[in-house]
């Protein structure tokens, strides 16, 4: 399966700038694997039986909540794709239910990001692209949003 913008390109237009989400959609599912850890080292660190039992349970139903929560976000990366061409911004999400914006470079009236301090820190933000009338979009998460903004509006 290729990627949607190669599929869309019309003739003449290229890839300028491409991007997805952020990574740190999988900060909770490593966060829940880690307090799985930490309870398998308590049931081993512990002598008391009942202990025992109750730590393994609960890092059993954090480790299946982490892994759970890890293939959500992989699935999230793999299934959006945000980029920027010579014509227009073009941004899809989903596999098989498939949402897509599509805004002519022309028709772009202004690029907001926001980023929170771990947004500025790791790299991170929103981006709201508003089209001239009523026409925009918000993608959250997106990684290196200021580039994507750059990109956007240096055509």
């Amino acid at each position: 399966m290729g990627r949607y913008v190669d599929e869309i390109l019309q003739p003449g237009e290229r890839l300028r700038y491409s991007t997805t989400v952020h990574g740190i959609v999988y900060a909770p599912g490593f966060f829940c694997l880690a307090l799985a850890a930490a309870a398998l080292a308590g049931a081993w660190a512990t002598l008391d039986g009942a202990w025992v039992a109750i730590l393994i349970a609960v890092a059993a139903v954090c480790a299946a909540i982490g892994l759970f929560w890890l293939a959500g976000a992989w699935f999230r990366r793999w299934t959006t794709e945000t980029d920027v061409t010579s014509l227009r911004v073009v941004h899809k999400e989903g596999f098989i239910k498939r949402n897509t914006f599509e805004m002519s470079l022309d028709k772009v009236e202004s690029v907001d990001v926001d980023q929170s301090i771990l947004g500025r820190v790791l790299g991170f933000g929103d981006v709201t692209v508003k089209g001239v009338g009523e026409g925009h979009k918000r993608m959250k998460m997106i990684a290196a949003p200021l580039q994507f903004r750059n990109h956007i509006t240096a055509h």
